[in-house]
């Protein structure tokens, strides 16, 4: 089997997907449609936004299918028209079985972790926010469950001590599409067959297995009794976006609500400074954490822009 025969559709919304499909555009592979969440409104005016891969697949003649439910006969019978032999799946949703069934070699999903590591919708988020050194990327066959099902490749990515959600996210980005091209190519070289192995054989009882859920407001608040270094690596997993925050106890007793961005270690001790207080030094900014402070550098007080912290606490009066 040549990489012209085997009919592609692929589904994916955000930039993050756009890394693979390109890939598979540029390699030269038979990708027949894209499948994509429908346009939304977004911003204080609610303009109308098309996703990323829809923008890209439009730009280079891809046909867009933008389901609003994915049992609906007519985006199924629309589907089964392109006649896919795989379907590879990148930052999307949870697929029905009568979805990633459909494709007579099934249907293969690129997760930004290494699984049965960080199973669910944030793993790049929590593989930082948990202090993770490594983390990666997997292929994997879908099946009835969440991120469940049998692996087809793994490819490894080192995060540095000072490596932000925005650094982790372009290497994943590219490092997933390489995967996917290569995956990609053990299938079309086994004529549709590739080996795999199950997750469960992967999981020992020494094994503590983290899970990567959806970020809301409650699991994004920093609780300051941690040790710095758990609220630092939390901060990083959540910058930029969509920031980690805290209320933060004032030299004049109020207390603000603030997102932070970027912070630095340091062995200070927090001393009798009470913990999530704010500490001006000279020309340093800090928050006291149960052990030692930690130095603010870009941070958000609520109602303002993102600015330096020492400019904020000049700006106190």
């Amino acid at each position: 089997m040549q990489k012209e025969d085997l009919r592609i559709v692929f589904m994916g919304t955000p930039e993050f997907a756009v890394g693979t499909l390109k890939a598979l555009v540029d390699g030269g592979y038979n990708v027949v449609a894209v499948v994509t969440q429908p346009d939304k409104p977004v911003g204080r005016h609610a303009e109308i936004r098309e996703p990323d891969v829809k923008v890209y697949a439009k730009a280079h003649n891809i046909p867009v299918l933008q389901p609003v439910k994915m049992k609906d006969e007519n985006f199924l019978e629309e589907l089964r028209s392109y006649k896919a032999d795989i379907q590879v799946v990148v930052a999307y949703r949870m697929l029905p079985e009568v979805v990633w069934a459909m494709p007579r070699f099934g249907t293969f999903n690129v997760h930004a972790a290494l699984l049965p590591q960080y199973r669910g919708a944030a793993p790049i988020n929590w593989a930082i926010m948990n202090g993770e050194t490594v983390t990666g990327v997997t292929t994997f066959f879908l099946d009835h469950d969440i991120d469940t099902g049998r692996i087809i490749q793994q490819k490894e990515f080192i995060i540095p001590d000072d490596a932000d959600l925005e650094y982790v996210y372009d290497g994943l980005m590219n490092l997933g599409a390489e995967i996917a091209v290569e995956t990609l190519d053990s299938i079309i070289k086994g004529n549709g067959h590739v080996e795999t192995m199950q997750q469960s054989d992967m999981i020992t009882d020494e094994k503590v297995l983290h899970n990567a859920p959806k970020l809301y407001k409650d699991n994004c608040k920093i609780d300051w009794h941690q040790p710095l270094k758990s609220i630092y690596d939390f901060i990083r997993g959540l910058s930029p976006v969509p920031g980690a925050w805290a209320d933060v106890l004032m030299p004049n007793g109020n207390m603000v609500e603030m997102k932070f961005y970027k912070t630095c270690k340091t062995n200070i001790s927090s001393g009798d400074n009470t913990v999530g207080s704010f500490v001006k030094e000279k020309k340093h900014c800090y928050i006291a954490c149960a052990d030692c402070l930690l130095e603010l550098i870009s941070i958000q007080p609520a109602g303002k822009k993102r600015m330096d912290a020492l400019a904020f606490a000049n700006g106190i009066r």
